[in-house]
Order: structure tokens, then C-alpha cells, then sequence
């Protein structure tokens, strides 16, 4: 048995923040150069798509609850 569900939103959240984190840490260490105007679309696209995997996983969530609860099968 699982101790909380399974959040994928916060999965692709955390994993565009690493991303971003990556993307300075190898400017600061002078692997690459990184324009700071880059961090903007890695961190918002990010959001974004965060937000509708979240949006659809509850969705799923949701549906399924209510299907268990109507004593139908899964």
C-alpha cells in the first residue's frame, strides 16, 4: 500500500527546476554560457506543463474514486 498518491504535476515540476539549477550551475562553473534570459522559458514551460499533468492526473484520480464507488469494477 502506497502512503500518498503518485503527484507526476510535482514530478515535472521539480524536474525543469533541476533542470534550471543545472543549466546555471554549469555556466557558473564555466562549462557553458547560459544567457539568463534562457531560465525563463525553462522554468515557465515547466510550470505549465506541470500544471496540466497535474490537472489531468487529479482528473484520472477523480474518475476512478468515482467508479470504485459506484461498485463498479476497475
Amino acid at each position: 500500500m502506497l502512503r500518498h498518491d503518485f503527484q507526476p504535476g510535482r514530478l515535472i515540476a521539480g524536474t525543469f527546476l533541476t533542470l534550471a539549477g543545472v543549466l546555471y550551475a554549469g555556466d557558473a562553473g564555466g562549462l557553458w554560457e547560459t544567457p539568463w534570459f534562457v531560465i525563463v522559458p525553462v522554468v515557465n514551460g515547466g510550470l505549465c506543463v506541470a500544471g496540466v499533468v497535474g490537472m489531468a492526473a487529479q482528473s484520472a484520480r477523480r474518475r476512478r474514486r468515482a467508479l470504485r464507488t459506484d461498485g463498479r469494477p476497475d
